[in-house]
């Protein structure tokens, strides 16, 4: 199996689960690639693509949140997941699954992952899995036992 694993990253966490998701594919057999969303590659070959990013104001990051989230010490792209997204080509044929970093959990926190499933789901895109892993602040780290968590998910997407 082919895997293409597309995030956006202001404070390293998201990409940390990334790599932790990866792992879980790569522990079952599947070729994985995981790639920045200003720079990830073509969708030719690719029979799972994941998309990820940090929840910034109960959505997906923007320009402005992109830019808070640099003064607040963050390393933001100047472009990321939603510009992907709205350059996303028609007709990728495969699954699809998200995933995003929260700050908290419950109706009021939002969800970047559910962000991003409804935009792939316009370009009908199959969605198969959507999860969200928690951050202790804005900046992480990552709450005990989220990386795990992420490896195992990975593992159970294949």
């Amino acid at each position: 199996m082919n895997v293409l694993i597309v995030t956006e990253s202001c404070f390293g966490n998201t990409s940390r689960v990334a790599d932790a998701v990866a792992a879980g594919l790569r522990s079952t057999g599947a070729r994985v690639t995981v790639a920045e969303a200003a720079a990830a590659p073509a969708l030719d070959g690719v029979d799972l693509l994941l998309v990820g990013a940090p929840t910034h104001n109960m959505g997906l990051p923007g320009p402005a949140s992109r830019r808070q989230a640099a003064m607040k010490g963050g390393s933001p792209a100047a472009t990321g997941v939603t510009e992907w997204l709205d350059r996303l080509p028609a007709g990728f044929v495969g699954r699809a699954a998200t995933f995003d970093t929260v700050t908290g959990t419950g109706f009021f926190s939002g969800s970047a992952a559910k962000g991003i499933q409804k935009r792939l789901r316009r370009h009908r895109v199959e969605v198969v899995a959507r999860a969200s892993f928690v951050v202790k602040a804005t900046e992480g780290p990552l709450a005990d036992g989220e990386l795990d968590r992420a490896r195992l998910w990975g593992a159970g997407l294949a």
